[in-house]
């Protein structure tokens, strides 16, 4: 059966979930991956609410649509974050936020974390796709100096936090898969191999492959996936393009919003910027890789309803390369 392509509706959580399924299903997507926010998928409710999840269950049958993952990324950037400040306050759902104070934020969005095991279990997915946060981002400039350390409480804390939510995890047949990106406890190569040594390399953590982050920090995307075959639990296909040169443009961006002319990178609609996509497709054959492909859109400079269905047609034309002996030999070219 081919890999199943859908649509992460986190960049849609302004439109109501049937509207959203409406879209993909003309479309010709295959599902979604429901984002926990919007009226999307609200975690609370499916763990109390009777009848809500069979609800979102209708829903998506009524429109053809199917899923295998929820993603949960704004809930889980605050269980390790510091700072906690107004910018969690506004992507925080109000039960999370409470009071604001920051060590009651981070373990009210770790029992969050924790319930949305939980639902997916409820809603019949085995993936959780999200961001961990993390205690040390703010020192990534490496000025003022930054002890070791420091660096290695960061990786504790880390552990300490995420393993009792990993415990429900494992408890309820579900695994998380962290988006490797800047600001969080794995954002490249070196620190992927650091979280998974903090938490003793369990199983119930995982990784979503978005070639988008790497891009820009200049770390290959296809050499990530031979050297974490074993953790590739979810693929979402984020295009990015780089375009310094100018002397001005800087990989970090300026401070700059999104699409702003002036920044040196930007993500761009599917199969227009510099992430090497066939060689990446021929790689996630290579190592077995047979779950869905969603597609995350976060053009700003081109609308989505244009956007999306071409993204489905590049996307499309991907899934259907075959693994080749090249792909092989590259599993075994790459090093530390």
């Amino acid at each position: 059966m081919p890999r199943p392509i859908t649509l992460f509706t986190g960049q849609w959580a302004d439109l109501p979930f049937e509207e959203v399924c409406r879209l993909t299903s003309e479309w010709g997507y295959d599902g979604l991956e429901i984002a926990c926010w919007g009226d999307h998928f609200d975690v609370d409710k499916a763990l109390s609410e009777d009848g809500y999840v069979e609800r979102k269950k209708e829903t998506l049958a009524k429109y053809n649509l199917n899923v295998w993952a929820i993603s949960n990324h704004l809930v889980g950037q605050a269980v390790c974050d510091h700072p906690i400040d107004e910018r969690h306050q506004d992507i925080l759902p109000s039960r999370v936020w409470g009071d604001g104070e920051p060590e009651g934020v981070r373990q009210r969005a770790a029992e969050e974390i924790k319930k949305t095991a939980r639902a997916a279990a409820k809603l019949g997915v085995d993936t959780v796709v999200g961001f961990t946060g993390s205690s040390i981002w703010h020192t990534v400039a490496m000025f003022p100096p930054v002890s070791q350390s420091i660096i290695e409480r960061g990786y504790a804390d880390f552990a300490e936090r995420w393993n009792p939510i990993l415990d429900v995890f494992d408890e309820v047949g579900v695994r998380f898969a962290h988006e490797v990106h800047p600001s969080e406890i794995a954002y490249d190569y070196y620190t992927t191999k650091a979280a998974l040594e903090a938490i003793g390399h369990r199983p119930a953590f995982g990784l979503n492959w978005d070639p988008s982050h790497f891009v820009w920090q200049e770390t290959d995307p296809v050499n990530f996936i031979f050297d974490f075959a074993d953790r590739i639990y979810h693929v979402d296909c984020k295009d990015a393009k780089v375009r310094t040169g100018d002397g001005r443009r800087g990989r970090l961006g300026s401070h700059l919003p999104w699409a702003d002319m002036r920044r040196g990178w930007d993500f761009v609609s599917t199969g227009h910027g510099d992430v090497p996509w066939e060689d990446s497709f021929r790689a996630l054959n290579a190592i077995g890789y047979d779950g869905p492909i969603s597609i995350e859109w976060e053009d700003a400079g081109m609308d989505r309803l244009i956007g999306a269905p071409e993204a489905l047609e590049f996307v499309r034309n991907l899934a259907k390369i075959e693994p080749s002996a090249e792909s092989f030999d590259a599993a075994f070219s790459s090093g530390d």
